[in-house]
């Protein structure tokens, strides 16, 4: 059976990638990458932790932007 299903879900990006997102625009589409981690030991909400995010505006003409961080460690 077909049905439509949505979820919001907390996500955290740092550095680098926190400074693009916050020039993002409200309803912008992007595809986010990234794991799910607790949120911490009292709370066991799942937060995304951010590591790639691709901007999808735009794409029928060619033009895309992607950023990617590597984790350290």
């Amino acid at each position: 059976m077909l049905r439509d299903v949505s979820v919001e879900v907390q996500a955290v990006a740092v550095g680098e990638l926190a400074n693009l997102l916050a020039s993002a625009a409200p309803g912008m589409r992007i595809r986010a990458t990234g794991f799910l981690a607790a949120k911490s030991l009292r709370s066991r909400a799942p937060v995304l932790h951010l590591s790639k995010i691709e901007y999808l505006e735009g794409t029928e003409n060619g033009f895309q932007a992607q950023v990617e961080v590597q984790e350290k460690g």
